[in-house]
C-alpha cells in the first residue's frame, strides 16, 4: 500500500479556513462580551447601590464620606466577601461614585458604560425610511 501525503496546496487551504472560521467567530463574539459587560455593570451598579443605602442607614449623614471611601464603608459593614470587586463596572475600571445634595442617596455613573451605550445608539438603525423623508 501506497501512503499518501498532504501537499502543501492542501495544507495551506485547510489553514485558510480555520482561519477564516476563526475570525468569523471572533467578530461576532465581540459584541457578545461587550453586552455581557454591560449587563455585569448593570447589575452591580444596582447592587452596589443598595450596600452603600445600607451603609448610610447605620451612618447618617455621611453620605460624602461613604461616597469618597465606599470600600472601607462596605468593609466594616461586612456586606459584601469581596468590597472591592463591587466597586469596579464589567470593564473593570472604577465607579464614579457621588452622593446628592441631601446626602440620603448616591448617583453611581460608569464612563465605559456611557461610552458603550453611546456607541450602541449611534449603531442603532434609524427608524425613517427614505420615503419618510421626501
Amino acid at each position: 500500500m501506497k501512503k499518501r501525503t498532504l501537499t502543501l496546496l492542501e495544507i495551506m487551504i485547510v489553514i485558510f479556513l480555520i482561519t477564516l472560521i476563526t475570525g468569523t467567530i471572533g467578530y461576532s463574539m465581540r459584541g457578545t462580551l461587550d453586552k455581557g459587560r454591560a449587563f455585569r455593570t448593570e447589575q452591580g451598579k444596582e447592587q452596589l447601590h443598595d450596600m452603600l443605602l445600607l451603609c448610610l442607614s447605620e451612618h447618617p449623614g455621611k453620605g460624602d464620606e461613604i461616597a469618597r471611601d465606599p470600600e472601607g464603608y462596605l468593609s466594616e459593614q461586612g456586606l459584601a466577601k469581596d468590597a472591592g470587586n463591587l466597586i469596579y463596572d464589567g470593564w473593570k475600571e472604577k465607579f464614579s461614585i457621588a452622593a446628592t445634595a441631601n446626602g440620603k442617596d448616591f448617583i453611581i455613573k460608569s464612563d465605559s458604560y456611557i461610552k458603550y451605550k453611546n456607541r450602541q445608539n449611534r449603531n442603532a438603525p434609524t427608524s425613517i425610511s427614505d420615503e419618510d423623508e421626501e
